[in-house]
């Protein structure tokens, strides 16, 4: 490898790379080398996903048979059907792909619950069948929650209520008693991609009754156009992304046809809150996503209730998508202001006393659901692993956690399990929660617990992918257009722009959270802008001054925020 300061440049690549790659020029050949895709064939995949040659039959995964048969008995019998989804940006969408669905093929017989997180809190909970049993369901069909209720299962079996589980989570050592169990993480599961989102499960769900239908050849499905389905894939797209799934195989190809329907979306309510937050519907980004819409999807059942969200993509009235996509905007903007104050509180806090490897701190009087975005502040203004807990409506204690990619977060839950009531979560980010006893030695068995995993943990490297100079970048930034949508396993390339000198600096944004500098190379006359949202001078590995000449770790970006379109670089760190 090639080592400066800060970072690792990548190797160049080996002749039967090169050689298999060889139609594609040198620098798409090794971004094609660094996201594993070394042959022709997975780079033709990589680059022209395809609905039907890389969607898989739907019948391969375990139970499918099972669960088709069992709703459309219920379709035609007319039974009634309770679709039971997360308050989350992926139980939600999932909620609205079934509504949408039973909608089409006529069956208007199903009620739609989605649990409040601050009342019921996460799950699939006993009191809400009981609920739906007194309306008379006779099948529910869990989407993004259910693997772990196993009692709840039994519990519907009781009362003569037939379950579908639907989820992605890691299941336990026993399923739920069930008729079907849909989950491509099962132990005994050969499908051959495992990666799904909730949603994206419950889409596989919708691909297989309608094939199924079709081939039994009912009424109901006869003037429903072979790939209607296709129309669904925006949810499926706000799903993946807002559930950061790993966007490789399968996941690729439903996030590229998803945001083509996002672009054109039907739903008035997408197009309301595209108005609301000032993005070109036409010109949607997974970025768009992640960024914007996602979290107002999140922010509905954090700060009021998920049916806010739910409502603005099942709406066909342009009335009530505008006064929902309204609520929405103002539910994230209330979210950021608590979320602001919390950090506020911590930073006060930490001001004397941040020596530890882990930042651990609480407060009874915390929303946990906000908890996850303050630790996240705390990491970028620390560079530590913060841990921050709260108390429910419920009364659990209950914290969020987010790792500064030293070590991995649930490796730490595990050697801190003693003081742990539940966990979980994966290597950058988890929840947890604990007795009102044992809450007060969190902060000590957590610094522990990283020191353990930190000893057996390899110091990470930073790559990046190629060198950058001012003249490049636009014709770097259209080759890239081909790698995406960008997010888990299929990372943004990042470049170093080197030697450059920082003309000018500024802090900007609500609260002046994010930073802008301006940065020149030698004899160039038009300095090149560079941002990093929620990042102060201080949030990088070498702190910048006026004249100073640094290297700049950075993506590149096309930003057409409030219609003005610009190529700008996205600051990952200055060394």
């Amino acid at each position: 490898m090639t080592k400066s300061k800060g970072y690792t440049l990548r190797n160049k690549l080996s002749k039967k790379v090169k050689d298999a790659l060889h139609e594609y020029p040198e620098f798409v050949q090794e971004l094609l080398a660094a996201r594993g895709v070394l042959t022709k064939k997975d780079a033709h995949t990589f680059f022209n996903p395809d609905y039907d040659e890389h969607m898989d039959n739907p019948f391969l995964i375990k139970d499918m048979g099972i669960a088709v048969e069992r709703i459309l008995k219920a379709i035609d019998e007319k039974e009634h059907i309770a679709i039971y989804s997360d308050f989350d940006a992926d139980g939600i969408p999932g909620g609205a792909l079934l509504h949408d669905f039973f909608k089409k093929v006529g069956h208007e017989r199903f009620t739609n619950y989605i649990p409040h997180r601050d009342t019921e809190g996460y799950g699939f909970h006993e009191g809400a069948v009981d609920v739906l049993h007194k309306k008379g369901v006779t099948l529910i069909i869990t989407v993004d929650v259910g693997i772990t209720n196993s009692e709840t299962v039994t519990h519907a079996n009781a009362r003569g209520i037939d379950v579908i589980v639907t989820d992605h989570h890691i299941p336990p050592k026993e399923l739920p008693n069930a008729i079907a169990v849909i989950n491509p993480q099962r132990v005994d599961e050969t499908y051959s991609f495992k990666h799904f989102c909730g949603t994206g499960v419950a889409f596989k769900v919708v691909q297989a009754v309608l094939l199924a239908a079709r081939e039994q050849k009912k009424e109901w499905v006869a003037n429903i156009p072979v790939g209607w389905e296709k129309w669904l894939l925006d949810l499926v797209a706000i799903a993946t992304v807002g559930d950061m799934v790993p966007l490789v195989d399968e996941n690729r190809t439903l996030v590229h046809f998803g945001l083509r329907v996002l672009r054109k979306s039907r739903r008035p309510g997408i197009s309301a809150l595209c108005r609301k937050l000032r993005l070109n519907q036409s010109y949607i980004t997974e970025d768009d996503i992640g960024f914007s819409i996602a979290p107002r999807i999140n922010a509905a059942s954090r700060m009021g209730s998920p049916e806010t969200a739910f409502e603005l993509l099942i709406t066909s009235d342009v009335v009530v998508a505008n006064e929902r996509a309204k609520e929405l905007d103002t539910l994230n903007n209330k979210r950021k202001g608590q979320v602001a104050s919390i950090v506020r509180e911590l930073k006060k806090r930490f001001e004397e006393d941040s020596d530890t490897a882990v930042l651990v701190a609480g407060n009874p009087k915390w929303n946990p659901a906000l908890l996850g975005l303050a630790a996240n502040s705390l990491v970028e203004a620390y560079g530590k692993t913060a841990c921050i807990w709260g108390r429910e409506g419920t009364g659990s204690i209950k914290g969020s956690c987010r790792g500064n990619g030293q070590v991995n977060v649930v490796e730490m839950f595990n050697e801190a399990g003693d003081v742990l009531e539940q966990f979980g979560g994966h290597a950058h980010a988890g929840g947890f929660s604990v007795s009102h006893e044992k809450m007060h030695t969190l902060g000590d068995s957590f610094n522990a617990a990283y020191k353990i995993v930190a000893q057996k943990t390899e110091e990470k490297e930073v790559f990046a992918d190629a060198e950058v100079a001012s003249e490049t970048i636009g014709r770097i930034q259209k080759m890239l257009t081909q790698f995406s949508p960008f997010g888990m396993h299929n990372p943004k390339p990042i470049f170093v722009y080197k030697q450059v000198t920082v003309q000018a600096h500024r802090q900007f944004g609500q609260d002046d959270a994010h930073i802008e500098l301006l940065l020149v190379e030698e004899e160039q006359r038009a300095p090149q802008r560079a941002i990093a949202f929620f990042k102060s001078l201080e949030s990088f590995t070498r702190t910048v001054s006026v004249g100073a000449t640094v290297d700049v770790l950075c993506t590149i970006e096309l930003s057409r925020f409030a219609g003005k379109t610009q190529l700008e670089l996205r600051i990952v760190d200055i060394v």
